[in-house]
């Protein structure tokens, strides 16, 4: 899986090379939109994350043909 390579993700959820997809998608909710903003423009894949806290979700978009933490 995509998300489990960016290196945001991996901090946050002490992901390793054993770790699996279904390890990590029983420990966060997760949602795709194909998004298209007013401003500053942007148009693509943007992804939020949701831990098994109640904490600021992580939101990742695609720039470039690459995933990354937006803010």
């Amino acid at each position: 899986m995509e998300i489990m390579q960016v290196r945001d993700v991996r901090d946050g959820w002490g992901i390793d090379d054993d770790t699996t997809v279904r390890d990590f998608t029983s420990t966060v909710y997760g949602v795709k939109f194909d998004f298209v903003s007013g401003g500053p423009g942007y148009i693509g894949d943007l992804f939020i994350l949701q831990g098994d806290s109640l904490e600021t979700p992580l939101v990742l978009i695609r720039t470039d043909g690459t995933l990354k933490r937006s803010l």
